[in-house]
């Protein structure tokens, strides 16, 4: 928006008015960068805590107050009178959105029965794919008024007053409950969630049974992890969010605008664009992108890109977002919530998402930079971490499906690969 640029980012104003500018260099702006990835370095600080506080106050809890905290950084977004002001705001929602993207998977898949723990997973991914269509729409409408950017940033406080209030209405984890002594409550959310007159003892049970064996071993969380029988989860809680992060999505969802204006779509048309990017939401696809912005760009980028070819661009990069959303967009989610046994489950889910925040940090911090030098090419080097990943999953991730939490381990007895390090449970 380009009352948002004049306040705050009036260099790339400038930088775009002048007749010669590389086009992949327009936004090449260490301040805006700054802005961009300060949400993602607080989320990585933030889930790293939040596991010892999910353990301790429970995964409802901690909704609640990445709520609250999520709610405090829109609202001081929305009143920014300076850059610095933006940075605090993104800050909060760095912490906010690091407290529940710790928390909500791990309630998720302690509270569904294993046969829909898939979908209830994919559900988190669905409603952050409704929440990026929103945004952008809303983007659309608040770019027609000059103080529309206020309305953009300030309007997160309604999915954060959603959140917190919608927290407060649910019951915690029987699993989290268990784990801290309350094995009554536990019980009632058991039923609650499994229904009246299910047979809820067994599964109690087993809660109860692997709460003592953690509480048994005493050992610090963070130390257990690294122990070799616990070599592959913690592989997957590193490899499978680092993988989705490099696949390029969140490059593309942060950047769409920015790219589509990049390659000749007026200011309005490039918000249109990314709404429709988010209503579709890898490697030869993105390899096509390429091709077709080499072809008609030029190795400077200073050649004008038709609207025929512009449209091109966005239908590949629809087609990428698509394979994304029903691929590593929700299995990133799903896959580090369910593999960890109860003792160190929170703590593997902080790991992973501590690493998805952390590539995306240094992602973010680089693509304006890496768009500016590489061109066309740097959509190749997400297509060639694509084919990476690809052949990653084909040899070293279990099938997870049907099985339940506490039988995970069956899944880890039976790999060829992950045999070798875990203990056999009887």
């Amino acid at each position: 928006m380009v009352p948002f640029l004049k306040k705050f980012f009036p260099s790339i104003l400038k930088k775009a008015a002048e007749a010669k500018t590389n086009m992949y260099c327009v936004y090449n702006s260490n301040t805006l960068t700054a802005f961009t990835s300060s949400l993602y370095i607080a989320g990585l600080a933030s889930s790293l805590v939040a596991s010892r506080l999910t353990a301790a106050l429970g995964r409802r809890n901690i909704m609640v107050l990445g709520g609250c905290l999520f709610f405090t950084g829109g609202a001081i977004n929305g009143g920014a009178k300076d850059v610095a002001m933006l940075i605090v705001g993104r800050i909060l929602l760095g912490f906010g959105v690091g407290f529940t993207d710790q928390a909500t998977p791990v309630y998720l898949s302690e509270m569904a029965p294993p046969k829909w723990r898939g979908a209830f997973n994919t559900g988190f991914q669905f409603f952050i794919g409704i929440g990026v269509v929103t945004a952008n729409c809303l983007n659309y409408g608040a770019a027609k008024l000059t103080w529309g950017w206020r309305l953009s940033l300030g309007l997160a406080v309604v999915p954060a007053v959603i959140m917190t209030l919608g927290a407060l209405l649910i019951s915690d984890t029987p699993s989290s409950l268990v784990e801290r002594g309350k094995v009554e409550q536990a019980k009632q959310s058991l039923i609650k969630v499994r229904g009246k007159g299910t047979d809820i003892e067994s599964e109690l049970n087993d809660l109860i049974r692997s709460s003592e064996l953690a509480k048994a071993a005493n050992q610090e969380p963070f130390v257990t992890i690294f122990e070799r029988q616990y070599r592959p989860h913690l592989t997957m809680a590193i490899a499978i969010p680092f993988f989705q992060q490099v696949t390029g999505i969140n490059i593309i969802a942060f950047y769409a605008p920015v790219l589509f204006q990049s390659v000749g779509f007026g200011s309005d048309s490039a918000l249109i664009a990314a709404i429709i990017l988010g209503l579709v939401n890898l490697a030869s696809i993105l390899v096509a992108l390429a091709c077709v912005l080499a072809a008609v760009t030029g190795v400077s980028g200073t050649k004008h890109i038709s609207k025929g070819y512009g449209v091109l661009v966005l239908v590949l990069m629809c087609l990428y977002a698509a394979g994304f959303g029903w691929s590593w967009g929700p299995l990133t989610w799903l896959i580090p919530s369910e593999i960890f046994p109860m003792k160190i489950r929170t703590t593997g889910q902080s790991i992973s998402v501590a690493v998805n925040f952390a590539v995306t940090f240094v992602l973010s911090q680089t693509f304006l930079t890496m768009l500016c030098h590489f061109k066309f090419a740097a959509f190749l080097f997400y297509a060639g971490w694509i084919f990476v990943m690809t052949v990653f999953v084909l040899l070293f991730v279990p099938e997870t499906k049907g099985i339940p939490l506490d039988s995970m381990y069956q899944v880890w007895e039976g790999h060829w690969y992950w045999r070798r390090f875990v203990k056999a449970q009887s």
